[in-house]
């Protein structure tokens, strides 16, 4: 039976996905203006849910920016070519995130009514994120939801990122919930593969960065898959019914 749900925040509650393409988009750009900002937010497709580390590496390679990167290093004061995307990038996303009403304008209502519901529904609810805590401090006070979770667990509380399963067994520990009695709302594939392999109950809910990966990548059953965020009320009652009466 489903006592905890977990939720994850970037693209799940808000579509900060859509703004950290953005501002990945503006620094490779600022790097090689030729570029397209359009071209590089297509490829952060392939990279959402990854670790910024991750992200950079890939944007470096898929558009060649090794050379002009390491050309800044000394400026930044880093050593590698895919830190000086990071900070570039992380400068265009605090302009974002602290731009009057950008935050508003993104949340993801659907989602944000069924952590309303989980407040009223379940014993516990958690928000585990690969964001760094002051973003997520950001993001939440913006959204006045820093007061809606019993537990939030940032990447600055685990070692490993998704999909690695440590950010979900720490939020159910602190919540004292058994993997089987937690159901965990993702976006992306990482965060999926991080729930499963918590041993959770996990639904994907897609976004245009992330719907296309969730059916590719197989991670779940089709049917915990959804497409349209007005059907995860639905889709969240059924996985309720068909867990009630599990021994957890």
């Amino acid at each position: 039976m489903i006592r905890t749900m977990i939720f994850d925040l970037d693209g799940t509650l808000v579509q900060t996905e859509k703004l950290k393409a953005l501002s990945y988009a503006r620094a490779v750009v600022e790097l090689r203006p030729e570029l397209v900002e359009h071209d590089v937010i297509d490829a952060f497709r392939n990279f959402v849910g990854l670790s910024r580390q991750d992200v950079a590496v890939g944007l470096l390679e898929r558009f060649e920016l090794d050379g002009v990167a390491d050309a800044r290093k000394a400026l930044l004061g880093v050593t590698t070519g895919w830190q000086v995307l990071i900070q570039l990038r992380l400068e265009y996303y605090e302009t974002l995130l602290h731009t009057d009403g950008v935050l508003l304008a993104h949340r993801w209502p659907h989602n944000l009514a069924l952590l309303e519901r989980a407040r009223q529904s379940c014993d516990k609810v958690g928000l585990a994120t690969m964001s760094h805590c002051r973003e997520v401090r950001h993001v939440l006070g913006v959204l006045e939801l820093m007061n809606r979770f019993d537990f939030i667990a940032s990447r600055d509380d685990v070692e490993h990122g998704k999909p690695d399963p440590e950010i979900y067994q720490l939020v159910a520990a602190q919540l004292g919930s058994s993997a089987a009695e937690c159901l965990v709302i993702e976006d992306t594939v990482p965060g999926v593969r991080a729930a499963r392999a918590a041993g959770m109950h996990c639904i994907a809910v897609g976004t245009d960065f992330t719907r296309e990966a969730l059916h590719r990548a197989g991670v779940l059953e089709e049917r915990w898959i959804v497409d349209d965020p007005a059907e995860i009320f639905c889709v969240v009652d059924q996985l309720m019914n068909e867990t009630k009466g599990a021994v957890a």
